[in-house]
């Protein structure tokens, strides 16, 4: 009989981990989005130009947290570095329920609907300011741990797999992006309704907190699961052969002694690290603005609210794309490797390639989208499954090309250039999307020149005007008594809010053809990084 075991699979169990923990990651973030429009604004006054102000400056948290996280996890070690992580944005995602909270008592309003009925323009002034610096402090403790994720997942990969796996590996556990994104509209805005009319506030501080509190249950997990490789009770030698078959040798030395880590300093001096930075930086926006803004995108068109039937079903519909496709972007360098006998980066690029063209179909989703809001919900679904499949191959790239010792570092610096460009295009979205609205003026009042605020302000009722265009507005709102104080915006054959959404769709198309070229100017082929 033979004495060669069979080998285990443990690093599937460390992955599925890895794929939850990305998923409650998701799930936190977007409670904020799927919320924000129909049930916080209310109470605060928020617009457009507010709701990106929090987007873009939790992007900038998160990008200088990044840029600490990776060497954080370095330092402290794989297994309490994502413990700490998880707390403490688990911690900040239940924290924003006290926002409303310390918003009455800052103002001294009795209730969230005693500030939602305010109308003297200085107190809505400063009731809008307040709410948003409370949300800015939870988003920054949120922003803070999350910055762990992606360095520690990556880091894990780098452990648990060889190179020509660690595409697919990644693939999976990105995955959960896509799957908190796609679980979000069906859970979060229900129960923000369910909480809402049972009388406990507004319903959204309660998402909140259920939410977060997932973060605490998957830390227990995490501690009677993980351990490295080669100390992990649950990995046999034909699995630790299997997953250090790329460096048996350097294995060996490192148990020995510490792997030589590269200074953070040091790591700017690469071009391979440049070219990280700007694979994140011209893609992460993407996918962060319509992470947070298509909630609010088929609120805006279409008038169907968050926690509407046709909103969840389309918002579902458009992350079950991102999600079942995203998966075979992992898988497709393999079959280049594999199949093709191409060296991993090579094979990687070449991958990244075929993916960025995938966002060029953006162009397209506007002028469709005026047929019906399923071709929009659709296409955005193919560009974030490509930006999944992009994202799972880009973090590959760093274990091709630099020392373990060093891989959380690079995604922290990459995770940090991303952050900052998901600040411009969040940012800009916010100021654009309100300044393309237009405005009017009533009672001494300015507001912008939209339907739901049009109805609130007029006393029309709910959804009253319908799907109104642009020149309807306008034309309700010089009947009303109203005075158009700037005209909606013209641009790309589109009126209104619809034209800033085109304009964004635009940036979005040519991001990844324009980050993917970069990349391969800077690294054209494989070049290892050495230590010293």
């Amino acid at each position: 009989m033979s004495n060669i075991k069979k080998m285990t699979n443990w690093r599937w169990m460390i992955v599925g981990l890895l794929f939850i923990a990305t998923t409650v990651n998701y799930l936190d973030r977007q409670v904020l989005s799927l919320t924000w429009k129909d049930f916080i604004a209310p109470e605060f006054h928020w617009n457009d130009d507010n709701y990106g102000t929090i987007t873009a400056w939790f992007s900038i948290f998160y990008a200088i947290a990044c840029l600490l996280a990776g060497k954080f996890i370095d330092w402290a070690g794989t297994k309490k570095g994502y413990l700490i992580a998880i707390f403490v944005w688990s911690t900040g995602a239940c924290l924003h329920a006290a926002s409303g909270i310390f918003t009455m008592a800052a103002r001294g309003y009795s209730s969230t609907a005693a500030m939602a009925a305010e109308t003297d323009a200085s107190a809505i002034l400063l009731i809008t300011s307040l709410s948003v610096y409370a949300f800015l402090a939870c988003r920054f403790i949120l922003a803070l741990g999350e910055a762990g994720n992606f360095p520690a997942a990556i880091k894990v990969t780098a452990e648990y797999f060889p190179k020509k796996d660690r595409a697919f590996a990644t693939s999976i556990f990105n995955a959960g992006a896509s799957v908190g994104a796609l679980v979000a509209p069906a859970s979060i805005p229900l129960l923000a309704r369910y909480f809402k009319d049972a009388g406990i506030g507004g319903g959204w501080e309660m998402a909140f907190i259920i939410i977060g509190a997932l973060g605490y249950i998957w830390m227990l997990f995490w501690i009677l699961c993980y351990a490295k490789p080669e100390k992990s009770k649950h990995v046999n030698e034909a699995e630790l052969a299997y997953i250090q078959q790329d460096d048996k040798e350097e294995v060996k030395a490192s148990q020995e002694k510490e792997e030589k880590v590269i200074s953070f300093w040091r790591c700017f001096t690469f071009k391979q690290t440049w070219a990280f930075v700007a694979g994140k930086f011209f893609t992460d926006g993407v996918w962060w603005f319509f992470l947070f803004w298509a909630p609010a995108y088929f609120s805006s068109q279409y008038r169907y609210t968050s926690d509407s039937k046709e909103a969840i079903i389309l918002i579902f519909t458009l992350y079950a794309i991102v999600t079942i496709l995203s998966i075979f972007g992992g898988y497709l360098p393999r079959i280049f490797v594999e199949k093709k006998g191409m060296e991993p980066y090579s094979g990687r690029m070449l991958a990244m390639l075929i993916f960025a063209f995938f966002p060029l179909l953006a162009l397209v989703a506007q002028p469709l989208g005026t047929y019906s809001a399923w071709w929009p919900a659709i296409i955005i679904g193919l560009v974030g499954a490509g930006h999944q499949a992009w994202s799972a191959n880009l973090f590959s790239t760093i274990g091709d090309m630099f020392p373990k010792s060093t891989i959380a570092s690079i995604t922290g610096i990459g995770a940090m250039a991303g952050g900052v460009g998901s600040f411009i295009i969040n940012k800009g979205s916010g100021k654009l999307f309100t300044h393309a609205a237009g405005s009017f003026t009533y009672d001494g009042k300015e507001y912008e020149l939209s339907a739901d605020v049009i109805e609130k302000t007029f006393n029309l009722g709910d959804k009253a005007l319908g799907a109104i265009d642009a020149q309807g507005m306008i034309a309700k709102v010089t009947e009303l008594g109203g005075e158009i104080v700037t005209q909606p915006m013209v641009a790309l054959g589109f009126e209104g809010k619809p034209a800033g959404y085109m304009i964004i769709f635009c940036v979005c198309a040519v991001a990844y053809l324009v980050g993917w070229s970069i990349m391969k100017a800077l690294v054209p082929k494989h070049k290892a990084v050495k230590v010293d």
